[in-house]
């Protein structure tokens, strides 16, 4: 009799078993399909970048005296951001004004040299034709004659002298501007300023280092235009066009939608991935932003549509098939839908549901939910 028992026992917990798992009603949430507003989009991931950025650095080598500018600060086309120390090219700057001035005075010595023999000259040349003409009077001696000649000869050479000693001091002028020119433009290039108006995104370097030419002090970019630059699949480049309507939703916001548009289209898709950038140009930005930070874009290729919408939490896929299931008279219905356009909650379904239909999940308590079981609404 025992064993008897036993097996109504088992009997009796298999049957309750199979109850449970395959005839007990399942407990399920539900939500009642209705029609909403959705727009084709397509969408990238990418990173804010600035179209116009420059490194500021030097054009010599020098120790940095002050930074006048920090990141973050906004700035001018001419403001001053770095200076290096001078004071070694003020000198050199000195020494070579005091070329120039002594090269002046050495013209000026030379031009009164040459003032004297060209007075020296004309006194020659008159006392030659005097005696000239006395000789041929024979009025005076062949010696004065040559005497005179040889005067007159010495003159002549003491202004070509003159001249030429003007026209190497000219020119040894021209080489002390020259000088004192590049050590002013030197001396110039120990401030450095800003190309154009942007922002300093970053500062490498502080008072007291030491920089050469080409090492980046500052990180400049311009706020006229920024950008996400986007990776999207290469299958939907037929859909782009620069001047699209967009939408950028950044991580640090990801609640809130910025205004934007296409500004333009990559020629070249990366071929591992098989995607290829698209700028998309943000019209307005968050109230903090940085620039490598990431982004989605959402481009619009489409006008808005009435579909009935699925939340994602509803959608169930079945041996490879996207579906939901629909409530019937107390009973599940496996329903396959076929997808359109996703939204940040729910997706747009272009067939397999209508509006008014009740979208079934099990409840947090409940269990599996499977095709033609019997649910309860919590």
């Amino acid at each position: 009799m025992s064993k008897l028992v036993k097996l109504i026992f088992v009997a009796a917990l298999v049957g309750g078993g199979i109850y449970w798992f395959r005839f007990k009603p399942v407990p399920v949430v539900s939500h009642q399909v209705r029609l909403g507003s959705v727009v084709a989009e397509v969408m990238g991931t990418g990173t804010l970048e600035a179209r116009v950025s420059a490194a500021v650095s030097p054009k010599i080598s020098g120790r940095i005296e002050a930074l006048l500018t920090d990141q973050g600060d906004a700035v001018v086309a001419g403001d001053e951001l770095v200076r290096l120390d001078s004071s070694e090219l003020n000198q050199q700057v000195a020494i070579a004004q005091a070329n120039v001035e002594a090269a002046q005075a050495a013209i000026e010595r030379l031009s009164a040299d040459k003032q004297r023999a060209v007075v020296v000259l004309t006194q020659a040349e008159k006392n030659f034709k005097r005696i000239e003409q006395l000789a041929s009077r024979d009025a005076t001696s062949q010696g004065d004659l040559d005497q005179a000649a040889e005067a007159l000869g010495v003159a002549v050479a003491d202004v070509s002298r003159a001249e030429a000693g003007i026209n190497e001091g000219q020119k040894g002028l021209v080489s002390a501007e020259k000088n004192l020119q590049y050590q002013q433009a030197r001396l110039s290039d120990t401030i450095i300023v800003a190309p154009f108006d942007g922002m300093v995104v970053k500062r490498s370097r502080e008072s007291g280092d030491v920089v050469v030419p080409g090492s980046s002090v500052l990180t400049l970019i311009s706020t006229k235009e920024l950008w996400i630059s986007a990776w999207v699949d290469e299958t939907e480049m037929s859909k782009l066009k620069a001047g699209q309507a967009a939408r950028v939703v950044f991580r640090s916001e990801p609640e809130r939608s910025f205004p934007a548009e296409v500004a333009r289209l990559g020629r070249e898709a990366d071929r591992e991935t098989r995607e290829f950038i698209v700028d998309v140009r943000v019209l307005e930005l968050p109230k903090n932003w940085a620039v490598g930070q990431r982004a989605e874009a959402y481009v619009t290729v489409g006008e808005p549509a009435e579909v009935p919408l699925i939340p994602k939490s509803f959608l169930v896929r079945q041996n490879g098939q996207d579906g939901v299931f629909v409530y019937q008279d107390g009973i599940a219905n496996w329903r396959p839908v076929t997808l359109g356009i996703d939204t940040d909650e729910a997706i747009g379904a272009s067939d397999g549901i209508e509006a008014g239909d009740r979208l079934l999940m099990p409840a947090s308590t409940g269990g599996a939910l499977t095709d033609q079981r019997r649910v309860v609404m919590q």
